[in-house]
């Protein structure tokens, strides 16, 4: 049996997905990150496991607290920018991908302790 794949997204990443769709009538670079984001979700439910997987001691702290998870994927995005997601297993036939974060390179290399 096939399971359902949800993909959906945090408040934070939400606040970026809906200021996207809005420059995107107006800015080409945010209508290329949003054709992509969305592009990245087709694959994300056609493989759930299409992020590259952060080892377990990669994810940050106020991940794991807020929101309770034990997996980071990471997807690569234009412009440098990287869009961070989580698998649960909600019950028997569905799979939820949580996109936590959407985020820009000089964000993302702090987040997780990276110097340049």
């Amino acid at each position: 049996m096939k399971k359902n794949i949800k993909v959906l997204l945090s408040k934070e990443a939400d606040e970026i997905y809906r200021y996207l769709e809005k420059q995107a009538l107006v800015s080409k670079a945010e209508r290329i990150m949003l054709d992509s984001i969305n592009n990245k979700f087709a694959f994300i439910k056609a493989n759930p496991y299409y992020g590259n997987n952060l080892s377990k001691g990669l994810i940050p702290e106020e991940y794991k607290i807020k929101y309770e998870i034990d997996n980071l994927y990471r997807v690569e995005l234009p412009l440098f920018w990287r869009m961070l997601y989580s698998l649960t297993n909600k019950d028997e036939i569905e799979i939820i991908a949580f996109v936590i974060d959407i985020i820009d390179h000089k964000y993302y290399d702090k987040k997780f302790g990276y110097k340049r």
